[in-house]
């Protein structure tokens, strides 16, 4: 009798080390597959990685050592904004912006939309969102083939355009936060150097008619005139 229960403990005990062998390398097994894909994933990543500064560094951008200008906006009841306009983040932004103030294009013109915490958008000729010069122009960002460097950050100047990626033409609009959301899909061309306190009394004292920062006509700020002059 004894020997037949000592058997069966034997058994027993043979049975627990057998199942606790095998629930020990299932979790091993399990371990090794989650690393696995974890090294698969990040592999993928890199990969993508890579491949994406592939097509930054094979796309044409933004360079060092291009021409750099001081742009005054002047506007009515409020003072000055001053700007650097640099030729070197999006050669074709900057010189069309310089083109039209050269020629008085903006001298008179509004800013027809303005977002309080946003920014203030001007230089429609219409005075409604709808206008431009007779030219537009490509472009000059990530999602249309070009790698401008420029972040909207808090000061930037930068193209307002259409769903067209190209049909960017007289209207700009200055940043008054951090809306680095917009990089990559407009055309940053330029900072904020003096007068950001001119950017915000106008987006603080701004009565937009809606959501979207309409300004009534016999409300819009007045843009007196833009002088551009080419930096030493």
């Amino acid at each position: 009798m004894k020997k037949l229960l000592l058997a069966l403990m034997c058994m027993s005990m043979a049975l627990f080390t057998t199942a606790c062998s095998d629930s020990s390398d299932k979790k091993e097994t399990e371990k090794q597959e989650e690393q696995k894909k974890q090294e698969e994933q990040k592999k993928e990543e890199t990969k993508k990685e890579e491949q994406k500064k592939d097509e930054e560094s094979s796309m044409p951008g933004s360079v060092e050592g291009g021409k750099q200008y001081t742009a005054v906006i002047s506007v009515e009841g409020y003072g000055d904004i001053t700007l650097t306009l640099d030729e070197g983040i999006a050669p074709k932004t900057v010189d069309n912006f310089v083109k039209l103030a050269n020629e008085g294009f903006y001298n008179g013109l509004t800013f027809h939309r303005i977002m309080d915490g946003f920014m203030i958008q001007g230089g429609d000729p219409e005075g409604n969102g709808t206008g431009g010069s007779d030219e537009t122009i490509e472009g000059e960002f990530k999602s249309n083939g070009f790698n401008n460097t420029l972040s909207h950050k808090k000061g930037v100047i930068s193209m307002a355009r259409s769903s067209n990626p190209n049909s960017a033409s007289s209207q700009f609009f200055i940043v008054e936060e951090d809306s680095t959301f917009l990089d990559g899909d407009y055309a940053a061309f330029g900072y904020v150097t003096d007068g950001m306190d001119v950017v915000e009394k106008i987006a603080e004292d701004a009565k937009p008619t809606d959501n979207n920062g309409t300004i009534n006509p016999e409300d819009q700020p007045v843009i007196t005139s833009i002088t551009v002059t080419e930096a030493e």
